[in-house]
């Protein structure tokens, strides 16, 4: 336990130790460790314990200290951004298609100085629809040489949002980038021959299968998740069931698959060695059986991704098993911290991920309930009872990691956990082994089936529990409370773990003072999404990117921004124009929360004017509206403008907000010619103190009328990383500059929070706010 706080502090630190700190930390530590049986005898126990803990710590803290500096010194440098190498190494992964293409990691063997050794790569069948043309087959396992242009890892930074560089980094992947169009690109080998690309190979061949034999399918990829760890082919629809439902960590590569996996191997191969008095005589039954349920699971574990579940489960069955072979007894608390150990010495990064917390969480929750008891109920109350366990338990967690937890969880675990574990999962293994078409048909009907009593609950208007983030200090009050309160009967004042879990039920996070506002421009690439919240009210400003057909900024950023915050409905909804870049995440933002009034410039037959039906009117200028002692007022465009016809830029909504004599100018992509309309139309009423740079900073926009009249004292580009655009234009951003004003840009800062006090502004970054030492490396 130790040990694993001082992972979780090195990866949680914003800059890190430097290497011979971190060796002399390391060092300290094990001299400490090594002297503590010699002086322990003299000390209070309590002393001992508190120091070995904090040598512990210690250690942790230096080894991940070590790993990440090793990593990290696989980087890309800056010099090779946007250059044209050539490459030559080994498809790593599943190739997955996508809409434009398909993307795949990529382990180099040779390559220009510099390149790293894990690529993420992306190969397009073209930007435009007019450029297609048909890629060649890629498969795992397979020697390329190609032609392909790397940056350093990048993601979008935001409040409660997803790490994507923290990701990468957790999977060794120190570049990403697209695979070039050249005559250079071939296949050099049809197969390398190794455990891990032999291990992929199976995996996209079982998928094969599984695709052949449910073409037509609808829980196909529920079963490809299931035998080979691949949830991509899972429909978003599929997952709001099963998060609704409380059942998506059955879809997962689970520790019970894993242990089943485990038990069929070594009750089948025990049952055979007992067959034989030769083999019997020599080796114990039970032993034979054990190594041969660790060698299935291990098998299990390569063919299903070696996920944290997976990796947690073997080790301690891995455990058990040597406990076994060696005729020793072993507490199951030291069989999980010693999994726990291992996990952590193979990869530090695995404490950053959901599925470390929930999985070695259930098993410790699992574990307090269930030793240590007297008398066992029946197989039924022990099952109801090891449920409510878990899902009490990890409500704390589930509210801090997603904001959500499901209230039907029990019910539909009572349903699927037997039908999904010890069904349709041996089915769906004993497909991808033996190829049988029935296998296949048997295991999609009974999933089907399973899955009817699951939507009815999901459907319920109850069925999930949704708050904003907690913070620290109260989640961790909650843990404590729900431990408590799943001690024994008899424990004395178990109720008080109840009344712990009070300040997390009722937690309401802050908001602005009346007549004040915050402003928060996402960070969503290259587009643009701006939160407006004041006292009681909610409005978004543009929606992001639509990044594909399955894959939307409204879905991936904005929703679980919103439910970070506790935002339960929005108050308005404003699209400026039709552009992906700024309307790719309205439909389904419109589909995730509930909305009251929309305000777009958008054509009449735009699916979003149509989802908005009578909640919908066109944004036109002289609209305003008061909340909260804020001012909202619309300045562009001019009143019964077509959005259907001309430059779609040239109608963009331009909202002004003033709270306390403060002013932000949002002003989405407006051009030169509608910068003039405004400047006639509004003059000296433009000064804002922060203004969102028009059109991404592009060279076509900020005129130096404009950048004049406006005079802010911050301007905001929201900007993706290494965008195709080029934006800023960098005489547009000399202009800003020279204005006087602070420059910033969502790709360097991540989200950009404004706060609009009485007679202040006060301007942050969500990295400066949540710095972690992998960012920008």
């Amino acid at each position: 336990m130790g040990f694993s706080v001082g992972v979780w502090g090195c990866q949680m630190a914003a800059m890190l130790l430097s290497p011979p700190h971190a060796a002399a930390l390391m060092a300290t530590a094990l001299l400490g460790l090594a002297l503590l049986p010699v002086v322990s005898g003299r000390w209070h126990w309590l002393v001992v314990k508190g120091l070995l803990l904090l040598l512990a710590a210690s250690l942790g803290w230096g080894f991940a200290t070590w790993r990440a500096h090793e990593r990290l010194a696989d980087a890309l440098p800056t010099a090779l951004e946007g250059q044209d190498v050539v490459v030559t190494g080994i498809v790593a992964g599943l190739p997955q298609d996508f809409e434009r293409g398909l993307r795949f990691v990529f382990r180099v063997e040779e390559s220009p100085q510099g390149v790293p050794r894990m690529l993420s790569l992306a190969w397009y069948k073209g930007f435009r629809e007019d450029e297609w043309h048909v890629l060649p087959e890629v498969h795992a396992g397979e020697r390329w040489q190609l032609t392909v242009r790397l940056k350093r890892p990048h993601g979008n930074v935001n409040p409660h949002g997803f790490d994507y560089e923290g990701w990468l980094l957790e999977q060794g992947v120190r570049a990403t980038g697209y695979v070039r169009p050249s005559r250079a690109n071939r296949r050099l080998d049809a197969f390398v021959p190794d455990i891990m690309n032999l291990a992929e190979r199976a995996r996209e061949t079982v998928r094969g299968r599984f695709q052949q034999a449910l073409p037509d399918g609808t829980y196909r990829g529920v079963l490809v998740a299931l035998a080979i760890g691949d949830q991509r082919a899972i429909s978003q629809e599929q997952w709001q069931i099963f998060a609704r439902s409380g059942i998506a960590h059955l879809v997962a590569i689970s520790g019970m698959h894993v242990t089943m996996m485990a038990a069929l191997a070594a009750a089948g191969l025990g049952w055979l060695w007992r067959r034989s008095p030769w083999l019997a005589l020599r080796w114990p039954a039970q032993q034979a059986g054990v190594v041969a349920g660790f060698l299935a699971a291990f098998g299990y574990c390569l063919l299903a991704g070696w996920g944290v579940p997976a990796q947690r489960t073997l080790f301690m069955l891995g455990c058990v098993a040597l406990a076994l072979i060696l005729r020793r007894e072993t507490a199951p608390s030291r069989v999980l911290a010693s999994a726990l150990l291992v996990v952590l010495l193979m990869d530090p990064w695995a404490i950053l991920a959901a599925g470390f917390w929930l999985s070695f969480g259930a098993v410790a929750v699992l574990l307090l309930v269930g030793s240590g008891r007297l008398h066992a109920g029946g197989w039924l109350h022990e099952a109801w009872r090891a449920q409510w366990a878990v899902t009490l338990g990890l409500v704390p967690a589930l509210l801090v990691l997603f904001q959500q937890f499901s209230l039907v969880s029990p019910a539909a675990n009572t349903v699927a956990i037997p039908l999904i574990s010890f069904v349709v999962t041996p089915l769906a293994v004993a497909y991808a082994v033996f190829p049988v078409q029935m296998l296949a048909d048997i295991a999609h009907w009974v999933l089907a089936a399973t899955m009817v009593p699951i939507e009815w609950l999901a459907a319920l208007p109850m069925a999930q529990w949704q708050q904003a983030a907690p913070p620290p200090g109260v989640a961790v009050l909650a843990t404590v409370g729900c431990l408590w309160a799943l001690l024994p009967r008899g424990t004395p004042a178990r109720w008080v773990g109840w009344a712990m879990l009070l300040p997390l039920v009722f937690w309401v996070p802050p908001r602005p003072h009346q007549g004040e506002a915050w402003v928060t421009v996402l960070d969503v690439g290259q587009g643009l999404a701006v939160h407006v919240q004041t006292a009681s009210r909610d409005l978004i400003f543009d929606t992001g990117p639509a990044f594909s057909a399955d894959a939307n900024s409204g879905e991936r950023i904005l929703l679980p921004y919103l439910r970070a915050l506790g935002v339960r409905r929005l108050d308005t909804l404003v699209v400026t124009h039709q552009d992906n870049d700024h309307a790719g995440g309205a439909e389904a933002l419109l589909a995730g929360i509930p909305v009251e009034s929309v305000l777009a410039s958008l054509p009449e037959n735009h699916p979003v004017r149509l989802i908005a039906g009578n909640r919908g009117q066109p944004c036109a200028a002289g609209q305003s509206w008061d909340w909260d002692g804020v001012r909202f007022v619309v300045l562009h465009p001019a009143a019964g403008s077509s959005a259907g016809r001309g430059k779609s830029n040239d109608v963009s909504c331009v909202l002004q907000v003033e709270a306390g004599g403060r002013r932000v100018l949002l002003s989405s992509d407006i051009e030169a010619v509608s910068e003039a309309r405004l400047l006639e139309w509004a003059g000296a009423a433009l000064v804002s103190d922060v203004v969102v740079a028009p059109h991404h900073g592009s060279r076509t926009s900020s005129t130096p009328a404009f950048v004049a009249a406006t005079a802010p004292r911050w301007v905001i580009f929201p900007v993706g990383y290494r965008n195709r655009f080029r934006h800023p234009n960098p005489d547009v951003w000399a202009r800003w500059v020279a204005s006087g004003a602070s420059l910033l840009r969502t790709d360097a800062s991540g989200a950009i929070m404004v706060r609009l006090e009485e007679g202040e502004v006060r301007v942050g970054s969500a990295r400066e706010a949540f710095p972690r030492y992998w960012h920008g490396q």
